[in-house]
């Protein structure tokens, strides 16, 4: 096969394959802001970039071949940009998504839909996978993909395909000021999973008030640590209150990761230790003790 042949070959493979991976790329619309993409994650289901969702009522998808079918809100996650849509009648089965790890390196397209509706597409490679990622003081995401494509207005909510065409992320501009960012799928899936079940992202409650707090040398206990968070206040009845911290306890550690700052705390404080008994490190009067406390979930009554 000479050359030409060759780049013909993997042309048409390379657009046969976009063509297929857009079957679950639809467009989102409210009607009084310009439209964007969305990604068909589960039968009925669809995930879109939260900073893209202009209201929660009024929505409508259409999808490639020019169906159009309202859409109701399900559930919001600013921390990864993701917002969820139950679309009734939407006979698309979710994609197929990538198994493999993402690697640097790795040939991706960003697949998106036009303001007409029309499927378009960036190809580019992975350039970074970082994280933790925290959006503001919002709860980390563990793991972010950055894909050197160009994402035009529009593509935010679109899916990001490997070489074979599978789903590896959910794009995103709207994390870190226009940088073309991905959010895994194994994260993505599992957030539009708890939108879907629960409306929202349960986050873990403590049920203090704390500040960084330097600590001096004679007073850290053994512990190569220094700052920690001084407890200003502990709410009446609240899961801290249950585990006998107390005002001026200085917290240096949680379930077993160090932490001087509210941000790193409030980090650690996610859905998965909603529940379950924990190890609070405190530093008291220069002594170190570990408190076993329960962690609630932020507005349960």
């Amino acid at each position: 096969m000479n050359k030409d042949s060759l780049l013909n070959t993997l042309s048409s493979e390379l657009a046969d394959m976009v063509e297929a991976a857009g079957a679950f790329v639809v467009t989102v619309h409210d009607g009084r802001h310009r439209p964007a993409s969305g990604t068909v994650c589960a039968k009925e289901l669809v995930l879109m970039a939260d900073h893209s969702l202009g209201q929660e009522e009024d929505l409508g998808v259409r999808t490639g071949d020019g169906r159009t079918l309202p859409a109701v809100f399900a559930g919001r996650d600013p921390s990864t940009d993701l917002a969820l849509l139950k679309v009734a009648g939407l006979s698309i089965d979710g994609p197929a998504v990538s198994t493999a790890p993402v690697r640097v390196g790795s040939l991706v397209v960003a697949l998106g839909r036009s303001w007409s509706g029309a499927l378009t597409a960036s190809a580019g490679v992975v350039g970074a996978i970082g994280g933790p990622f925290r959006r503001g003081r919002g709860p980390e995401v563990e793991r972010i993909i950055r894909a050197d494509v160009s994402l035009r207005p529009g593509f935010s909510g679109g899916a990001l395909i490997d070489a074979a065409g599978r789903v590896v992320g959910v794009t995103t501009a709207g994390l870190m000021r226009g940088v073309p960012l991905a959010i895994p799928a194994d994260i993505a899936w599992r957030v539009a999973g708890q939108l879907g079940a629960e409306g929202h992202i349960r986050h873990g409650y403590l049920g203090i008030g704390t500040q960084p707090v330097r600590i001096p040398p004679s007073q850290r206990a053994g512990r190569n640590q220094d700052q920690g968070l001084i407890v200003l206040a502990v709410s009446d009845e609240s899961p801290a209150a249950r585990g006998n911290l107390m005002v001026g306890d200085i917290v240096v550690g949680f379930d077993g990761r160090p932490v001087g700052d509210p941000d790193e705390l409030l980090a650690l404080l996610d859905a998965a230790r909603i529940d379950k008994q924990v190890i609070v490190e405190v530093l008291r009067g220069g002594v170190l003790r570990s408190l076993e406390v329960k962690v609630g979930e932020r507005g349960a009554r």
